[in-house]
């Protein structure tokens, strides 16, 4: 039986921005939310594109090449790399990045003798997509050497694959998404002039810090042996599901009907739902607690908030709980007001004193996530299918290797926009099984 085709790197290069500015000269010292992603890891998100009749290669990686060179002008901590700076007295143990001593972000060009039918048809997510992006099982630690960005496009027979890997540190999904729209829309206005192109949403690289505290963010620690661990991914399987707008919209008035309310999101209504389906498949005792985590953007809730495009991390996540039999027994609308408060109750003294938690040094440890939760990440509100690079619309998102494990769902916008969503579900395959005959679940995508 012959092996199934492999992604063949075909050549890399490393891209450094057009022209350096000032502040790219001097280091850039990162938030206690940003250091605290040392030990997960990279971000991993693109796009596939089918060939347009017209498609030529070389040009078009010559294209993204020059845009990649002129967004970096704007996003220059991402042609950096880490440096750690230690001393003894007064003792000291920080990493910042510096942008001068870089060869810059890393560009690969890849093959791959498979068709967009082969990524998309299967019903699981075929493994060789993790091959799609670079950094495969790095953590952002080890953006001391590797590159803190590297786009790959990856050529199929008759499509495109080009995937971004962002170092985590760095960015949020907020943050990511922001530098993709803007490389996107360099790309749109790139005639071939080698000169700056100004962007519509410059990213502001003032990291947050409590008063009285940073730039510099002194961590206990006296080497990265004492805070980084690698996680590997159990056995999962990876399916994508699709919620129409209708399907959504439905979702979302039942738990307002039986809440009596209007206050619930679709959102919140999703990811109860998803929560309380994953939770049967699961066949906990009764009294089990359980949880459904939710990524949230601090931007707006802080007191005074931060700009819309604040560059870094500034996230968080809150949560549902409840015992299997509370969670089960209770409506679809209970556990979306659950997350609903959730949501509503964090705000900015919840966020000071995270924060101040942050400051003592901690730092996230991928494999201490609670396998009796699941976790909602992402969000259907970023411009994904925005990015086009010459190729028209994508036909779909896919992610990399990066931050999977049981019980993990990410919301992508819908190919369709209007509201729609894509869930992105990694369970174990017993899990999955159970899931794809469970009637309440299979019901709610087509209703």
């Amino acid at each position: 039986m012959s092996c199934s085709p492999t992604v063949q790197h075909i050549s890399d290069c490393f891209i450094k921005p057009l022209y350096d500015s000032e502040e790219a000269k001097k280091p850039v010292y990162l938030s206690s939310w940003d250091l605290a992603m040392l030990s997960v890891q990279y971000i991993q998100k693109g796009l596939l594109f089918t060939k347009p009749s017209s498609f030529q290669l070389d040009p078009l990686l010559q294209k993204l090449k020059e845009s990649l060179s002129i967004t970096l002008v704007h996003f220059y901590p991402l042609a950096g790399r880490f440096k750690t700076l230690k001393q003894d007295n007064p003792p000291l143990y920080t990493v910042f990045i510096d942008c001068v001593n870089s060869p810059g972000a890393r560009f690969i060009h890849a093959n791959l003798d498979l068709t967009v039918s082969d990524i998309l048809s299967p019903k699981d997510v075929p493994l060789v997509v993790q091959s799609f992006f670079d950094h495969d099982r790095a953590i952002n630690h080890d953006g001391h050497g590797l590159s803190l960005l590297t786009v790959q496009l990856t050529e199929l027979i008759d499509g495109v694959f080009i995937g971004l890997s962002i170092n985590h540190v760095l960015a949020d999904g907020s943050s990511f998404w922001h530098f993709f729209n803007s490389f996107s829309e360099v790309f749109k206005a790139n005639n071939g002039q080698k000169q700056s192109i100004p962007i519509s949403k410059s990213p502001n690289f003032n990291h947050w810090f409590p008063e009285g505290h940073g730039p510099i963010i002194n961590l206990p620690y006296t080497h990265h042996d004492q805070f980084i661990s690698r996680h590997e991914s159990p056995n999962l399987r990876e399916r994508f599901f699709h919620f129409s707008a209708e399907s959504l919209k439905k979702l979302k008035a039942k738990a307002n009907q039986e809440c009596q309310t209007s206050n619930i999101s679709s959102l919140q209504a999703l990811s109860a739902h998803m929560w309380r389906c994953i939770t049967r498949v699961r066949k906990f005792p009764a009294d089990h607690i359980t949880s459904c985590r939710m990524a949230i953007n601090n931007r707006a809730r802080l007191e005074p908030p931060l700009p819309e495009n604040y560059f870094g991390n500034c996230i968080q996540t809150v949560r549902g709980i409840a015992s299997a039999r509370k969670l089960l027994e209770n409506s679809l609308g209970w556990a979306a007001w659950e997350m609903h408060e959730a949501v509503v109750n964090h705000k900015n003294k919840d966020i000071r004193e995270w924060v101040e938690k942050l400051e003592s040094g901690m730092i996230y440890q991928l494999g201490f996530f609670d396998p009796s939760s699941i976790m909602m990440g992402s969000s259907p509100r970023f411009d994904m299918y925005g990015n086009e690079f010459g190729l028209g619309k994508g036909v779909a998102l896919r992610s990399g290797y990066a931050h999977k494990f049981d019980g993990k769902v990410s919301l992508y916008e819908g190919i369709e926009g209007d509201g729609s969503m894509d869930l992105e579900v990694c369970l174990l395959p017993h899990f999955m099984a159970s899931l794809e005959t469970d009637k309440e679940f299979m019901d709610s995508l087509s209703s």
